[in-house]
């Protein structure tokens, strides 16, 4: 039996995202337009307003990082950390096209080792970044002592894997038609914070007050079922990994199983569109 290493993990999870940088750059117009109103509601949970000092934790290829740069204005500041330097250069180029430069900064680190100034930020964000962190009540108390008292930290993870069918339909039939194993239930991965108890508890004890949870939905929308498989490829990297090790005529298969379950799924008859609800989970502690 291996024995996780967390040093590993992390590396594996810099050149994973590393890869899919352009993916994400691409996609950008899908991934946006199902994260607008889930960025909207962690900035209202967050209360952040002009002049605001913002910490985004795992901001990627810039959100909801530069959506809270544009409210908190020149006499507010972001700093926009992530594990990927390739990610924070597609951030960063986004922030100087939008005249963000002076008010954003860029750093890269994970949340569980990077320095932070302790005390100095009156909000903090993280939009699908805890779940990935081996060590989540280590990145919780770096982000904790980071805020001013009364800091806010607003968070949103994924639900369980079949409230999420736009990670776990792909990942399914890869499983299946390999017939790999699924990954261990403790690892750090896309559901591994869809508990809500255990979730509330790593913040609880992390020293947040006042904390509370809400459900929301998160629509991804697709011109086709083609076009989804599209999206998955080029921006997964464990589906990348798994597709690298197969030949050609596999791969095309393995496609094709995406494809035809997507379709068998929820796809539009008519239009041949097809859509996919998620459920997404936010929760809001204020430190102590």
């Amino acid at each position: 039996m291996s024995t996780f290493d967390p040093n590993q993990f992390k590396e594996g999870q810099r050149q994973g995202w590393n890869n899919v940088a352009d993916g994400w750059l691409k996609w950008w117009n899908i991934t946006e337009t199902a994260g607008k109103s889930l960025t909207k509601r962690l900035i209202e949970l967050a209360g952040i307003k002009q002049g605001s000092k913002i910490l985004d934790i795992a901001t990627g290829i810039g959100e909801p990082s530069i959506t809270a740069a544009q409210l908190v204005g020149e006499n507010g500041h972001v700093l926009a950390i992530d594990i990927s330097p390739q990610m924070l250069a597609v951030a960063k180029q986004r922030s100087i096209s939008m005249g963000l430069q002076d008010v954003m900064d860029f750093r890269e680190g994970d949340a569980e080792t990077i320095n932070l100034p302790s005390s100095t930020f009156d909000a903090a964000l993280c939009r699908f970044g805890l779940m990935f962190l081996p060590n989540v009540k280590a990145g919780l108390s770096n982000i904790h002592n980071s805020l001013v008292n009364d800091g806010i930290f607003a968070a949103a993870v994924w639900a369980s894997p079949d409230k999420v069918p736009f990670i776990s339909l792909p990942f399914n039939v890869l499983l299946k038609e390999t017939n790999s194993p699924p990954p261990p239930m403790n690892a750090p991965g896309p559901f591994s914070l869809s508990d809500e108890k255990l979730l509330k508890e790593y913040i609880n004890s992390s020293g947040f007050k006042d904390v509370t949870i809400e459900r929301q939905d998160m629509i991804f929308n697709f011109k086709s079922a083609e076009e989804f498989t599209n999206f998955v490829c080029e921006t997964a990297s464990p589906v990348q990994v798994i597709l690298s090790k197969q030949s050609e005529e596999r791969r095309k298969k393995l496609l094709q199983a995406i494809t035809e379950a997507a379709v068998n799924s929820n796809v539009d008859k008519n239009s041949g569109s097809i859509s996919f609800s998620n459920e997404v989970i936010c929760i809001v502690g204020t430190k102590q």
